[in-house]
C-alpha cells in the first residue's frame, strides 16, 4: 500500500511539472497587437501592361500576307494594373521588407502607415530566388521598427501573430501557432517555410510572423488554396531572411556561396548501390566545368554527406547552407565516393556570377534502333547531331530512348531521354549496356544504378530493380 501512494505522489508531481512548464494561451492580444500595429505597413503597386488590342472579329493564321497588312491597325495599348502587398519597418529611417513578388515590375509604390498616411517608397534591393525585397521610405520622418527574432528557437505548438493587409483592408491582426516546420513547396528555390494556422490571406504577402515577445520570426508568403485562408500558411524564417535582407540594405543584390553542382536526392536504391548505412546528404548529378567543385576535385555519382561541419540530411538543405555561406570561404566538404568518406577543401564562388557548360562537338555514331528487352524500352546510340542539337558537354556519350513500354521498370523515364552511364560506367554502345545489365541479374544485388540526361539536359542518377 506504502508503494502504490509513493507511485501515485510521483505521478502526480510529473504531472504537475508537465503543466507548469507548458505555456497558457494569451488571455488576449491586445496589448501585443497595439504595441505593433505602427510598424506595420500596407503596401500598394501599379504598373503598366501592354496588350495588343485586334480590331478585327478574326485572326490571320501566321505567316499569312494580310497579317503584316494590317499590323498597323493592331496598336499596342497600355493599362494600369495594381496590387496590394504588406510590409514590415525594420529602421526608424524608413527601412521596410516584403516580398519580391508584392513589388516586382511595380512602376510606383505607396506604403501606407498605420493605416493612416501614406507614402511613396524606392526599392533598395530584391531578391526573387527567396522572394524578398528591400524598400525606403522616402520621407524625412521617424518611424517605429521591429526587430527581428530567432526562429530556429520557434516550436511547433508556439503562438504567433500574423499582421497584414487582406484583401486590401489593411491592419488586420490574426493569431495561431506554428503548426510545422521546415516545409518545402516548389515556390522558390531556397525554401525552408515555417507553417502556421494563423490566417493568412491575399495581401497578407510581406507581412510579418510575430512571436509572443514582439520580434519578426517569420515573413508571409504563401497560403495553400485559392480563395483565401484554409489554415495552412507559409513564412520565410527570419533566420534565412536576415543574411539575405543585409545584403540587399549594403549591396543592393545579393552574394551567395557557390558549389558548381546540380545535384538530386540519394533514394533507398541509390544508397543501396553506393552502399550507404541509408539514404542521406546530396547525390551530385554532374558538375561544373571550371567552377569551385570542379577545381576540388568533386566528381559526378559523389554523395555530400557534410558541408562546412553541417550534415547534410537531405539534398535540399545543401542549397540553402551553401548560398548562406560567405563567398570566397575555403570549406570542407565530406563526400561518399566508392564505399568511402573522403573529404574535400572548396574555395567558395559567386552564384550570381557562374556559367554554365561549355558546348562542344562529338564523332558520329550509329543512329539504329535496338530493344533492351530486360528494362522493356527501346534505344539508339546518341549521334554527334544529337550532341549539338541538344547541346550537351564534350564526351557525352550514350544511348537516346526512343520508345518505352508501359510496364517498364522506368517507365516514368521519357522519349529522348539519354542514359549516359550503368554502374558508374560510361555508356557508348548497347553491348556496353546489356553487359552491365547481364553482370547485374547475375548478381546477387539486382540492383542498377544509370545516369541520364533528362530532356531539359539536367543530369540525373536512378536506381533501378532488375527481375
Amino acid at each position: 500500500m506504502k508503494k502504490i501512494k509513493i507511485l501515485f505522489l510521483v505521478f502526480l508531481v510529473f504531472n504537475f511539472s508537465i503543466f507548469a512548464n507548458a505555456k497558457n494561451a494569451p488571455e488576449s492580444f491586445a496589448d501585443l497587437a497595439e504595441k505593433l500595429m505602427p510598424s506595420v505597413v500596407n503596401i500598394s503597386t501599379t504598373q503598366t501592361i501592354v496588350t495588343s488590342a485586334n480590331p478585327f472579329p478574326f485572326e490571320f493564321p501566321p505567316g499569312s500576307p494580310f497579317e503584316d497588312m494590317f499590323k498597323e491597325f493592331s496598336t499596342p495599348q497600355k493599362r494600369k494594373a495594381s496590387a496590394l502587398g504588406s510590409g514590415f519597418i525594420i529602421d526608424a529611417k524608413g527601412i521596410v521588407i516584403t516580398n519580391n513578388h508584392v513589388i516586382q515590375s511595380a512602376d510606383d509604390i505607396v506604403v501606407t502607415v498605420n493605416g493612416a498616411k501614406e507614402y511613396e517608397a524606392k526599392v533598395i534591393g530584391e531578391d526573387p530566388l527567396s522572394d524578398l525585397a528591400v524598400l525606403e521610405i522616402q520621407s524625412k520622418d521617424k518611424f517605429l521598427p521591429v526587430k527581428f527574432g530567432d526562429s530556429d528557437k520557434a516550436r511547433i505548438g508556439d503562438w504567433v501573430l500574423a499582421i497584414g493587409n487582406p484583401f486590401g483592408f489593411g491592419g488586420t491582426v490574426t493569431a495561431g501557432i506554428i503548426s510545422a516546420r521546415n516545409r518545402s513547396i516548389g515556390l522558390a528555390r531556397y525554401e525552408d517555410y515555417i507553417q502556421t494556422d494563423a490566417s493568412i490571406n491575399v495581401g497578407n504577402s510581406g507581412g510579418p510572423l510575430f512571436d509572443m515577445n514582439g520580434d519578426v520570426i517569420g515573413i508571409n508568403t504563401a497560403i495553400l488554396g485559392r480563395e483565401g485562408s484554409i489554415g495552412i500558411g507559409f513564412a520565410i524564417p527570419s533566420n534565412s531572411a536576415k543574411k539575405v535582407i543585409s545584403q540587399l540594405i549594403e549591396f543592393g543584390e545579393t552574394k551567395r556561396g557557390w558549389l558548381g553542382v546540380r545535384i538530386q536526392h540519394v533514394t533507398k536504391e541509390i544508397a543501396e548501390v553506393e552502399k550507404l548505412n541509408k539514404p542521406r546528404g546530396a547525390l551530385v548529378a554532374s558538375v561544373a566545368k571550371n567552377s569551385p567543385s570542379d577545381k576540388a576535385g568533386i566528381r559526378a555519382g559523389d554523395i555530400i554527406l557534410e558541408f562546412n561541419g553541417i550534415l547534410i540530411k537531405e539534398m535540399k538543405e545543401l542549397p540553402r547552407i551553401v548560398a548562406q555561406t560567405e563567398v570566397g570561404k575555403t570549406v570542407k566538404v565530406k563526400i561518399w565516393r566508392n564505399e568511402k568518406e573522403l573529404t574535400k577543401k572548396i574555395k567558395l564562388g559567386r552564384l550570381e556570377t557562374s556559367e554554365d557548360f561549355k558546348v562542344e562537338k562529338k564523332e558520329e555514331a550509329d543512329p539504329s534502333i535496338s530493344e533492351i528487352k530486360n528494362l522493356k524500352i527501346s534505344v539508339r546510340v546518341l549521334s554527334a547531331k544529337d550532341v549539338k542539337t541538344r547541346n550537351l558537354p564534350e564526351g557525352t556519350s550514350g544511348l537516346v530512348i526512343t520508345n518505352i513500354q508501359q510496364d517498364s521498370p522506368i517507365n516514368y523515364l521519357k522519349i529522348d531521354n539519354i542514359i549516359i552511364e550503368a554502374q558508374k560506367k560510361k555508356i557508348r554502345s548497347v553491348q556496353d549496356f546489356e553487359r552491365i545489365i547481364k553482370n547485374i541479374l547475375q548478381s546477387s544485388e539486382k540492383t542498377m544504378l544509370i545516369a541520364i540526361y533528362n530532356n531539359n539536359n539536367q543530369r540525373r542518377y536512378i536506381g533501378v530493380k532488375l527481375d
